[in-house]
């Protein structure tokens, strides 16, 4: 027999939903018929599988101990704690991404991720602990490719997770893009529109001035802020936000990203000796402060990078 003590951060959840995290050898099947009889209680009673958790609850599980296996969500303890901050409390921390890296584990299972590293952070702190949570680790809220730099949001608790992937669902936080293009845009300032199709097996997309079969439209904002040595400095702010919409929608109309070996020009590439897309998510802006709940304090705050902290601004545009 096992149990496990509710903690804050499993509280709220649906029981079945916590068992399959915090015992995923178990077959959902089998979860299901002990359930049933009664081999698996809440607080020494029978349950059912739609029962919310509240702090303090025991659920006890009297299972067969192969299902119970050693802990490896270790993984982290082997990489640095390296991570450049932008912003930290008690419920969040945003993150500078530098190009290069992976987000999440990868299909090569790459242990050096942003998540190991944040995880390695805030054990070195005190502030996270896998032997002490049941089902919950610190989790990023949005996502960013290998190659482009910016900010990440990372939840440390689950009330906090909760809220801001649903702010990032409702579009509560607007996200704005610096990139360097290798034409001029004209105009200078526009709002452009198009439809998008993605190709999973390609792993690409492709844009289109009229709507085809399975696109999806999409709107992209740009303001040209800067201009040197025949390279463009925009800013993007995306109304929509697709798969690559950047670098595919700036393709489209003829101002491919500098380093984009993707969707770009890899001649210029090569003549700037540039192999990674200069991309950067640099500023977030929460709001919806009724919609936040205990992050409403966030709400109307905006976080930017520094120049000086994104490597093709520092490149081709610092004087």
């Amino acid at each position: 027999m096992r149990s496990f003590v509710i903690g804050k951060n499993d509280a709220g959840q649906r029981l079945d939903k916590f068992i399959t995290k915090a015992v995923p050898k178990l077959p959902k099947s089998l979860m299901y018929k002990y359930i049933r009889l009664k081999r698996i209680k809440l607080n020494g009673k029978r349950c059912e599988i739609s029962d919310r958790l509240s702090e303090g609850d025991t659920v006890e599980l009297y299972v067969n101990d192969e299902f119970f296996s050693e802990r490896s969500d270790d993984d982290f303890m082997s990489v640095s704690p390296s991570v450049n901050i932008v912003y930290e409390d008690e419920n969040l921390l945003l993150v500078n991404k530098p190009c290069g890296l992976v987000v999440h584990e990868d299909d090569e299972n790459t242990v050096d991720t942003l998540i190991n590293r944040i995880k390695k952070y805030l054990y070195q702190k005190g502030e996270y602990d896998p032997m002490s949570e049941s089902s919950f680790a610190p989790s990023l809220c949005n996502r960013l490719d290998r190659n482009t730099q910016g900010i990440v949001i990372c939840a440390k608790n689950a009330e906090s997770l909760r809220i801001l992937n649903y702010a990032v669902k409702q579009r509560l936080i607007e996200k704005r893009y610096l990139c360097v293009t290798l034409s001029e845009p004209k105009p200078k300032e526009a709002v452009i529109k198009a439809y998008l199709v993605k190709n999973e097996a390609e792993n690409r997309v492709y844009v289109y001035d009229r709507e085809v079969a399975g696109s999806k439209n999409i709107i992209t904002g740009y303001r040209v802020i800067a201009e040197s040595k025949g390279l463009c400095l925009c800013e993007i702010e995306l109304v929509t936000g697709r798969t690559h919409q950047i670098r595919a929608h700036m393709a489209h109309i003829g101002c491919p990203l500098l380093g984009d070996g993707k969707y770009g020009r890899n001649e210029d590439n090569r003549r700037y000796g540039v192999k990674t897309q200069a991309l950067c998510a640099y500023s977030l802006r929460f709001s919806g402060k009724d919609e936040l709940g205990s992050l409403s304090y966030l709400d109307g705050r905006q976080f930017r990078l520094d120049p000086s902290d994104i490597w093709f601004v520092r490149k081709y545009f610092e004087k």
